[in-house]
C-alpha cells in the first residue's frame, strides 16, 4: 500500500472543501440561497431560518478534485487495472454526482419558491432510479456479474433480480442519508464513520482504488464540518445529502458487498424507518404517534438532547457500526 496517495487524497480533500466554505458560504448569502425551515419542525429551529443551504458544492469539489489528483497516481500504482475497477470507482463518484446534481435541482427549486418543497416525489425518484441504473449498467458493461458477496455465506446469484433488488437498495439508502441531514453536523458525522469503514473495508481487500475514494470522501466531511457543527454556518441541502448518500452506496456496491450497507447504515435506517413507523401508526390509529417527532434523531431533540449530543450519540452507533462492517470483512469473507 503506497501511503502517498492515501495522504494526498486526504489533504485535497479536507483542504478543497475547508477552503472553498471561506468563499462558498459568503457568495451563498450574497444570493440569499438561505434554507427555508419546515413549519412542522421543532420550533426552536426557527433561528436557522435564511442560514446558506447547498454548502454540499464544497465537499462535492472537494472529493472531485481529490480524486483527480489521486487518479494519475492510481494508474501508476496499478490500482485501476482493469476496467471492473475503473467502473466501480469513477462509475461510483459519477453516481454520487449525479445524485448530487438531483438534489441540486431540488434545493434550487426551493429556494426560488421560497419553501421547503423543491422536485416533487414522483420526479425526485425517476431521476434518482434512472442515476442508479445509468451506475449499475456500467458495471455490468465492464464485466461485473449479478451475483454478490454475503460475510459468512460467500457468493450469492441473484440472477437478473439483482439489478432491481439493487436499484432499490442504492435509492432508498440515498433517500434514507437525506432523512439523516435534519440537525448540524449529524449527516457529516455519521457519514464520515461510514466512508472511513468502507474505505478500510476496500483496503483490507486489496481495493486500492475505491479505498482512495473512500479516504477523500470522510476527509471531504471532515472539511465540511469545520463550516457545519452547530452552530452551523451552512447547510448541505439535498445536494450534500444525496451526494453523500451515492458515495456510501458506490463505496459498499463497488465492494460487491452491499450487505454491508445493513451495519455501516444503522442510523440512515433507523432515520427512514422511524418515519415510516410514524406515517403508518398514524394513519391506522387515526392520529396516534409512536416518536414524539420524526426522523427519529427530532424524537431525541424533543426529549431534551442538544444537537451536539446527538451528534455524538448517533456518531458512535456508525462507529460500532463500521467497525461491526470492518470484523465482517476480516472474518467472514
Amino acid at each position: 500500500m503506497n501511503s502517498t496517495i492515501y495522504f494526498t487524497a486526504a489533504l485535497v480533500g479536507f483542504g478543497v472543501t475547508a477552503i472553498l466554505g471561506r468563499w462558498l458560504i459568503p457568495f451563498l448569502h450574497k444570493l440569499k440561497f438561505g434554507q427555508t425551515i419546515r413549519e412542522v419542525g421543532p420550533s426552536w429551529h426557527k433561528n436557522k431560518q435564511g442560514t446558506p443551504t447547498m454548502g454540499g458544492l464544497m465537499f462535492i469539489l472537494g472529493v472531485v478534485v481529490a480524486m483527480a489528483c489521486a487518479i494519475p497516481m492510481a494508474h501508476s500504482l496499478g490500482y485501476f487495472e482493469t476496467p471492473l475497477m475503473q467502473a466501480r470507482v469513477l462509475g461510483g463518484l459519477g453516481m454520487a454526482v449525479g445524485f448530487g446534481a438531483i438534489g441540486f435541482m431540488d434545493d434550487y427549486i426551493s429556494i426560488l419558491k421560497k419553501r421547503n418543497l423543491g422536485l416533487t416525489e414522483r420526479q425526485k425518484l425517476v431521476l434518482q432510479f434512472a442515476v442508479a441504473a445509468a451506475y449499475l449498467a456500467t458495471l455490468a458493461l465492464a464485466g461485473d456479474d449479478t451475483a454478490t458477496t454475503i460475510p459468512f455465506m460467500g457468493r450469492v446469484d441473484l440472477g437478473y433480480g439483482y439489478y432491481i433488488l439493487a436499484a432499490i437498495l442504492i435509492v432508498g439508502l440515498v433517500n434514507a442519508v437525506n432523512f439523516t441531514d435534519g440537525i448540524d453536523g449529524l449527516n457529516t458525522t455519521v457519514t464520515f464513520f461510514a466512508c472511513l469503514a468502507l474505505s478500510l473495508c476496500a483496503g483490507a481487500l486489496s481495493m486500492e482504488g475505491l479505498s482512495v475514494l473512500g479516504v477523500a470522501a470522510a476527509a471531504a466531511c471532515i472539511g465540511f464540518l469545520l463550516w457545519n457543527f452547530h452552530p452551523a454556518k451552512v447547510f448541505m441541502g439535498d445536494t450534500g445529502s444525496l451526494f453523500l448518500g451515492g458515495m456510501v452506496g458506490a463505496l459498499a456496491f463497488g465492494l460487491d458487498m452491499p450487505a454491508l450497507l445493513l451495519p455501516i447504515g444503522l442510523v440512515y435506517w433507523a432515520e427512514i424507518l422511524s418515519v415510516v413507523l410514524q406515517v403508518t401508526y398514524f394513519k391506522a390509529t387515526h392520529g396516534k404517534r409512536i416518536f414524539k417527532m420524526t426522523p427519529i434523531h427530532h424524537h431525541f431533540e424533543m426529549c431534551g438532547w442538544s444537537e451536539v449530543q446527538i451528534c455524538g450519540g448517533f456518531g458512535l452507533v456508525a462507529l460500532l457500526g463500521g467497525a461491526a462492517a470492518f470484523c465482517c470483512v476480516l472474518f467472514g469473507v
